[in-house]
C-alpha cells in the first residue's frame, strides 16, 4: 500500500470556506494525499515563518507573499494567485439589516450598534482601525467594540457579544447563524489579494505542486464564488 502523503498548510481565513466546500476535498480524494490546514491570519503567519515554522504550502494576502519570496522563504516557481476577497458588515440572523452602502449609512451603523467585533491581528481588523480614524469615531466604536485577538468576529454574533461584525465577506461567511447585511462602501473598501506558494523548506514538492494546480478550475472557481470571494484571472 503506497504510504499516504500529509500536507501542511498555514493559510489566511478568507480562503477557508472555499477550501472546505469542495477544494481539499476534491484534492485529497484524487491524489489519496490528506491536507492539514492551520487556519491564520496573514499576519501571524509572517510572524511564526519569521520564527521558524515550517509547512509545505502558504496562503497569505499578495504583499506578504511578496516579502517572503524576497527572503527565500518561498519558492517563486511554484507561486500561484488564488482569489480577492472584500470586506463587509454581519448581523446575527433574523436582525434588522442597517444600511451600509454609502459612507455615512457605515458610520452610522457604527455608531449606532451596541458593540461591533472585530478582529486585532488580521488585515480586516487593522483596515478596520483606520477607518474608525479616519471618520473619527474611533473613541466611540472602541470604547463599546468587541475585539478579538485572531479568528471569526461573525461568532460575536452568535454568542450575543456584538450585534455587528466586520471582517472579509468570506470569512463572515463561515459561521453558521449570521447574515452579510453588505459590502463595505467603496471609498472604505480594501480588496486582499491571496497567493499561494511552496516553502523552499519543504520535502512534499509534489504533493504541494498538485495542491496548488488544484487552486485553479473550474471546481475551485465554483467554490470561491460560493464563499464570497473572487477567483483570480
Amino acid at each position: 500500500m503506497a504510504q499516504t502523503t500529509t500536507l501542511r498548510i498555514l493559510s489566511g481565513l478568507a480562503v477557508r470556506g472555499a477550501f472546505e466546500g469542495g477544494i481539499i476535498q476534491d484534492y485529497e480524494a484524487r491524489t489519496g494525499n490528506k491536507v492539514d490546514v492551520a487556519w491564520v491570519p496573514t499576519t501571524l503567519i509572517m510572524e511564526q515563518v519569521a520564527a521558524g515554522e515550517q509547512a509545505d504550502v502558504l496562503v497569505i494576502i499578495r504583499d506578504a507573499m511578496d516579502r517572503l519570496v524576497a527572503q527565500g522563504k518561498v519558492d517563486p516557481a511554484s507561486r500561484v494567485e488564488v482569489a480577492h476577497s472584500r470586506l463587509g458588515v454581519a448581523v446575527p440572523r433574523g436582525a434588522k439589516h442597517p444600511p451600509v452602502g454609502t459612507v455615512e449609512e457605515f458610520r452610522a451603523a457604527l455608531l449606532g450598534a451596541r458593540s461591533v467585533a472585530y478582529s486585532r491581528a488580521g488585515a480586516s481588523g487593522i483596515h478596520f482601525e483606520s477607518i474608525i480614524a479616519k471618520l473619527g469615531i474611533a473613541d466611540e466604536v472602541r470604547a463599546k467594540a468587541t475585539v478579538i485577538p485572531a479568528g471569526f468576529t461573525a461568532e460575536k454574533l452568535v454568542t450575543g457579544e456584538a450585534d455587528l461584525a466586520v471582517q472579509q465577506v468570506s470569512e463572515l461567511l463561515v459561521v453558521q447563524g449570521i447574515e452579510v447585511v453588505g459590502k463595505y462602501p467603496e471609498e472604505l473598501q480594501q480588496v486582499s489579494s491571496f497567493s499561494a506558494a511552496t516553502m523552499t523548506s519543504s520535502t512534499q514538492r509534489e504533493a504541494a505542486a498538485a495542491f496548488l494546480a488544484s487552486l485553479h478550475g473550474e471546481k475551485a472557481n465554483t467554490a470561491y464564488l460560493a464563499s464570497g470571494v473572487d477567483p483570480a484571472a
